[in-house]
């Protein structure tokens, strides 16, 4: 069974591989990831399906994203793994850079909860 770190880096590299139909395994059917400095409508995401959905728009922008700068922090609970990273994109035909920080709980290999901090670019 994968760690929560192992988790993590398979999401990183299944964004930047562009498996966004795979990615969705990686959560559990009841996952609630939460984007506390959101207001859209993604603030909160509850279910794969909702996932799923989601994962689907990013893949339909058809971008090459970089994901950089990973640095794990480690816990003292088990389940729980901390990944702070840099996506780098084009949008627009504007380089982007996007800071962001994963509060990610992994139970039995799936992600059960994640908050999810993120420097957006305005729209």
């Amino acid at each position: 069974m994968n760690t929560p770190r192992e988790v993590f880096q398979q999401l990183v590299d299944g964004m930047v591989d562009k498996k966004w139909e795979q990615l969705p395994e990686l959560f559990a059917e009841d996952v609630v990831i939460i984007h506390p400095l959101s207001t859209g409508p993604d603030a909160r995401i509850e279910g794969r399906e909702k996932v799923r959905e989601q994962l689907a728009r990013m893949a339909a922008f058809e971008a090459d994203l970089r994901i950089e700068d990973v640095v794990f922090y480690e816990t003292t609970d088990p389940e729980v793994v901390i990944g702070e990273h840099t996506v780098r994109t084009t949008l627009g035909g504007k380089e982007v850079s996007m800071p962001g920080i994963r509060v990610m709980r992994v139970r039995d290999g799936l992600v059960v909860s994640s908050r999810d901090y993120g420097n957006r670019p305005a729209s």
